[in-house]
């Protein structure tokens, strides 16, 4: 559904905001040079007063959203290159330098200040001005993310609008609404074209997702209103959950919320590309705790279901690798018991390498407790640099969660199998312990869990 739905409603949306754009533009004097670089310039120049200035930066974007991609990259080049001017910089700092006292210094330090910040900034701010011109930033940092590897000069422009954005975007700003079944249709149609987790596959698998037993938040900011910048959804549960294509089921019964004791978190996702590196998730998890403890004093446990998304490709590699410690030597017999092999590591990729493995009881049963305990050992023991190897991971831990307990044949799609050989977690929020465990893993880079995950990893965490 998301194949189809969306690129409508975006094309819809781009249709919109360029005929808004345009009329403003239109009363730009044709006198003006209509070169790129000249239109920045006349931009910065800030001739005509307020009106103007809107009008200018909307025949910029206007201009923008015309080109090709090579055009593009050349437009966001010449962005790049209103620069701080080296000689201003220099100037303010030997004044700077030569200060005499501590009024002087003051001054000059403000001088350099505004010495250092680049045009550029105070160009792409013009954009704020216009008709969904933050969506506009927001987009075409997108863009720029993806050219800055090569290119320094895209790198610094990267810099800056990340910078400017954080401040724009500052979670003080935004505002937290649930999304429901009568939420606007557009937005809806957003919420399909955003999943990134759990593909939306039908209008029906959403309406189920809407239910009075699901709860589905985001964060907006409140110059983009319509778009959503994060979402979760949660549902209402007793218990914890273990298997996502459960927690799914179209047909399963309609659950009371007012007798479930558990909220379980098993979709975040990030909705905005541009904002990437700009975190909302932690707060988005801790604001949505305290609306639902205020909504439903029943709910003890607040928890995800997470996939693994690295795991298997970590477990493929050690694997291959296999000095003749990733395996115990009971594990190892126990599966060459089963199926002859080389070794006890080929034996388990053999198994778990073929096509509807999960349903032969015999086989998912034998592998089980090799997975999960490789799995613990992934998730407490292996990094990178500082940081859990698996990016979700990484971020509910950063987020002041804890590994509460592995569960097997948790996603059996296609891409839970590719990513982690069926595996989910459950991660654990406690209200009384998030900060702590924050800290703890930003600090020192403890990854807490419970005794049944850490017994598993005993020896590597």
């Amino acid at each position: 559904m998301s194949d189809t739905a969306s690129p409508g409603l975006f094309d819809r949306a781009i249709r919109r905001i360029t005929g808004a754009w345009r009329d403003m533009a239109a009363s730009v004097s044709r006198d003006e040079d209509d070169g790129i670089e000249a239109q920045m310039r006349a931009c910065l120049a800030g001739r005509g007063g307020e009106v103007s200035a809107r009008n200018r930066a909307a025949k910029l974007a206007e201009t923008y959203l015309s080109l090709d991609a090579e055009g593009r990259r050349g437009f966001l080049r010449s962005i790049a290159g209103f620069d701080s001017d080296p000689e201003a910089v220099d100037a303010a700092y030997a004044v700077l330098q030569a200060a005499a006292d501590p009024a002087q210094s003051v001054a000059a330090r403000s001088r350099l200040r505004r010495a250092l910040e680049p045009p550029r900034t105070r160009l792409l701010s013009q954009f704020t001005t216009i008709p969904d011109g933050m969506k506009f930033i927001v987009d075409l940092r997108a863009t720029l993310m993806g050219l800055t590897k090569a290119d320094p000069h895209l790198a610094a422009l990267d810099s800056d609008m990340r910078a400017l954005l954080a401040n724009w975007f500052d979670v003080g700003f935004l505002e937290l609404r649930r999304i429901d079944w009568d939420s606007p249709a557009a937005l809806l149609e957003k919420l399909v074209g955003y999943e990134a987790v759990h593909e939306i596959r039908s209008w029906r698998d959403l309406k189920n997702r809407l239910d009075s037993d699901r709860r589905c938040y985001a964060f907006f900011h409140p110059r983009m209103p319509a778009e959503p910048l994060i979402f979760v959804e949660v549902a209402l549960v007793k218990g914890l959950a273990a298997s996502v294509q459960r927690l799914l089921d179209q047909k399963a019964p309609l659950e009371n919320p007012k007798l479930a004791d558990a909220a379980i978190f098993y979709s975040i996702s990030n909705c905005q590309a541009g904002l990437a590196g700009i975190s909302f998730g932690n707060f988005l998890i801790k604001r949505v705790v305290a609306e639902l403890s205020g909504e439903f004093a029943n709910l003890k446990t607040f928890a995800t279901l997470s996939p693994i998304p690295g795991f298997r490709r970590w477990l493929d590699r050690q694997i291959a690798e296999d000095d003749g410690t990733l395996l115990a030597e009971e594990e190892t017999a126990v599966l060459l018991a089963h199926e002859p092999a080389e070794s006890g590591p080929a034996c388990l990729a053999n198994l778990i390498g073929r096509r509807g493995w999960t349903r032969d009881v015999v086989v998912s049963k034998l592998v089980e407790p090799i997975l999960v305990r490789l799995c613990a050992r992934y998730l407490l023991a292996e990094t990178n640099g500082r940081r859990a190897a698996d990016s979700v991971a990484h971020f509910h831990l950063s987020n002041g969660a804890r590994v509460e307990r592995l569960n097997m044949l948790a996603d059996t799609s296609d891409k839970g199998l590719k990513e982690s050989a069926s595996l989910m977690v459950n991660y654990l929020y406690d209200p009384l312990k998030i900060e702590t465990y924050h800290e703890d893993y930003a600090g020192e880079g403890k990854r807490h869990a419970s005794t049944g995950v850490r017994k598993l990893a005993r020896g590597w965490a």
